[in-house]
């Protein structure tokens, strides 16, 4: 009988000290970039990484050139049709192995192509300061007995396991902070919240808007005393409004929305990317009711999110009004396309257009603002209009509305019988509830026309308002639980 074939061991060595190395940095205090990283981090991702350097030679560029930023300015950008869906897995990574990648993520596939994206310990430690942004120099969660509640799910995609990685960092450098992850289930996370939450002195939750809000709405139903836990709110995917906010925050009974709710701006690919400050939340609630001034800084009267990023760790340029950056990670990712439309801000800047306007917003870091508006293929054309989703979603957070909806919804321009586009918006109710598609229509008109000046002028009056069309909570073919949620649908 033959023996199975052993393998010894083989002990990276290489990697232990880097994983101390990285350990050591990331309890040590926070460092400002150090000057030419960038040019550091292309340079060892041209010598290390095969797909990169081929990417390169394909494009006649010698790395050896790229001695200014000015030079690295003019590379040119990747993205994921251009680079890492063009090279094999392995050779998007440093040596052109896995050695050293000890997790893997799949994106949602919210562009329709899911992708695999490898990270390290190391990565996980980087992305951790950006939640000890928030939980510690935000919501105090250095000396307050804090109880974090992973509401994201669990799975392959990277927002569950990641976010309860980081935050187990946060615990072992010493804040005292307990991880439940309870994914997206929301029977879950009402059943042990109230065996647990008694025991500490402020809960956070984090998870994706609509679903933390579904929480809360049923915790509410249900009797659950929010006010009592303290609650704190950790977001990110989607952009949100500030009647949202207000609304989420009178439900849950937080008393300081621009302090404990925090949006993060993140991505399978690199993970957290900014963070919500109360500096920058302050100063979005401050545009969002001066909507001129909003259009004045962000060229649009639409309001992104708005987060300051570390430069030392990820660093942002703008392309034609979108964003691209540059991070290490499992992937090295140089200028890199993510697709959002937005920009940059600098610190001073930003602060010097408050203050000439009368403004003095909350203290915070002294770092950049990058603002995302979301990406463009979360539109919706009609007649010529841009169709956005957070232009419907303040219709249906007005009163008497509110109450009714999930906040989840479905955007399509869709023909008729006879040919003609029409707006159609598919509606989750909320369990129980009984929702008014006429008064939700009319809602949505209104917003969209205050809101939105292609729509008010490209738009014939008469098909302004839209058709909506109601569905039940969890509807499987518009709201499939468990499914990251799309709020279009091409035509």
């Amino acid at each position: 009988m033959a023996r199975a074939r052993r393998y010894a061991p083989i002990m990276d060595l290489g990697r232990q000290t880097r994983v101390r190395q990285a350990i050591d940095t990331f309890f040590g205090p926070s460092r400002p970039p150090e000057p030419g990283h960038v040019l550091d981090l292309f340079r060892r991702t041209a010598e290390t990484v095969p797909a990169y350097r081929k990417f390169l030679r394909e494009h006649g560029i010698d790395p050896g050139s790229i001695t200014t930023m000015a030079a690295f300015g003019q590379l040119p950008l990747t993205d994921k049709a251009s680079y890492h869906r063009k090279y094999p897995l392995p050779e998007l990574c440093r040596d052109g192995s896995f050695d050293g990648l000890d997790m893997i993520a799949v994106s949602s596939g919210s562009s329709g192509h899911p992708t695999v994206w490898p990270r390290s310990l190391e990565d996980e430690l980087h992305v951790a300061r950006r939640f000890e942004q928030v939980l510690v120099a935000a919501f105090d969660a250095g000396r307050r007995r804090t109880l974090a509640v992973v509401c994201f799910p669990l799975g392959t995609w990277v927002g569950g396991l990641f976010t309860t990685a980081c935050v187990r960092h946060l615990a072992a450098k010493g804040c005292p902070i307990t991880v439940v992850a309870p994914g997206n289930n929301k029977a879950e996370i009402l059943r042990v919240l109230p065996e647990l939450a008694p025991h500490f002195e402020q809960v956070v939750l984090l998870g994706y808007p609509p679903f933390v809000k579904d929480v809360v709405d049923t915790g509410l139903a249900e009797g659950v005393d929010w006010p009592a836990y303290a609650i704190k709110l950790v977001l990110a995917g989607e952009v949100f409004s500030e009647q949202w906010r207000d609304l989420v925050a009178q439900r849950a009974g937080i008393a300081d929305p621009v302090r404990d709710i925090a949006s993060l701006y993140g991505t399978a690919d690199a993970g957290v990317l900014g963070t919500e400050t109360p500096l920058s939340a302050g100063i979005r609630r401050f545009l969002a009711g001066r909507p001129d001034l909003a259009r004045e800084v962000f060229g649009d009267a639409r309001l992104p999110t708005l987060v300051q990023y570390d430069p030392a760790s990820r660093f942002f340029e703008v392309h034609e009004g979108t964003l691209v950056f540059t991070a290490d990670g499992g992937i090295p990712l140089i200028r890199y396309h993510i697709a959002d439309d937005g920009g940059v801000l600098p610190h001073a800047e930003l602060l010097e257009f408050c203050a000439r306007h009368g403004f003095t917003p909350p203290p915070g870091p002294e770092l950049p603002f990058v603002y995302v508006f979301g990406r463009s293929l979360f539109t919706v054309s009609f007649f010529g209009a841009n169709i956005y989703p957070e232009n419907v979603t303040v219709g249906l957070e007005q009163p008497g509305i509110s109450d009714t909806v999930t906040g989840k919804f479905v955007i399509e321009a869709a023909e008729d019988a006879d040919r003609d586009r029409r707006l159609r918006i598919t509606v989750e109710t909320a369990p129980g509830a009984t929702a008014d598609a006429a008064r939700i229509a009319a809602a949505v008109r209104a917003q969209l026309v205050r809101l939105n000046s292609e729509f008010a002028h490209y738009v014939p009056p008469e098909r302004q308002l839209p058709d909506v069309v109601l569905r039940p909570a969890g509807d499987p073919e518009y709201f499939p639980v468990g499914v990251k949620h799309r709020y279009t649908r091409p035509s």
